[in-house]
């Protein structure tokens, strides 16, 4: 039986909610009774554009719960490949949307002095995966940005961290070639990819009222595959 984290009478925000992570994200938040607001490319929300998360957030009645969900695997490419008009793309949707969401968040959980912050990252942050150099770095930038912000917000009740999951069965997964999914299955040592349900567990513990001591720290959902 799966635990349960209770979540009546909070409200969450979750980016890139209408599938995979994202999505089962969402399910559980919503089985544990959160009132959860998704975010999303396919309903025409686009992270890349802060006033329009701003307004998301604007809209809410009150802001207990984000998680930035929302990414983009960007092509499989040697470094020489990579255009501008690539690198920029992949960082403006990996990076700016998580930033952005993370400030338009910040003030209304301190009006409640209360929040939870959840920003998913990836192993390829930490170690960098071949033909990913526009992924990697800016997972790594995830890391980095949580980081700094939850040391920027202690004191107010909010606690800000993210995750850095290896290679998970997500739609993400049909933008890269089978030469990079294979070359990040192979390093996994439980052998296999992970699914987003596992994945939902980890950011639903670190979205609970339950999690009260870590604050700018990454958390491996990596199969075996991190080494720090």
């Amino acid at each position: 039986m799966a635990n349960h984290y209770d979540f009546e009478g909070r409200v969450a925000l979750v980016t890139g909610g209408a599938s995979g992570i994202g999505a089962a994200a969402v399910e559980r938040l919503r089985a544990g009774g959160a009132e959860v607001h998704v975010f999303d490319l396919a309903q025409g929300d686009d992270v890349r554009d802060s006033a329009q998360l701003n307004a998301a957030v604007e809209r809410l009645p009150r802001l207990d719960v984000l998680v930035c969900c929302a990414g983009v695997g960007g092509d499989s490419l040697h470094t020489e490949e990579v255009s501008d008009e690539e690198w920029e793309r992949v960082h403006a949707i990996n990076l700016n949307g998580v930033f952005y969401a993370n400030r338009a968040a910040l003030p209304k959980m301190k009006a409640n002095r209360d929040g939870r912050i959840v920003n998913v990252a990836s192993i390829a942050g930490k170690e960098g995966n071949p033909m990913a150099a526009a992924y990697s770095s800016s997972k790594a930038a995830v890391i980095g940005v949580t980081k700094s912000i939850g040391k920027d917000v202690t004191g107010s009740g909010i606690l800000v961290n993210c995750i850095a999951p290896a290679v998970i069965n997500t739609p993400i997964l049909g933008q890269l070639s089978q030469e990079h999914i294979d070359f990040m299955t192979s390093r996994i040592p439980l052998g296999r990819v992970g699914e987003p349900g596992e994945v939902a567990a980890l950011i639903c513990w670190l979205a609970s009222e339950e999690m009260t001591f870590s604050t700018g720290a990454c958390f491996d959902i990596s199969g075996g595959r991190a080494t720090y």
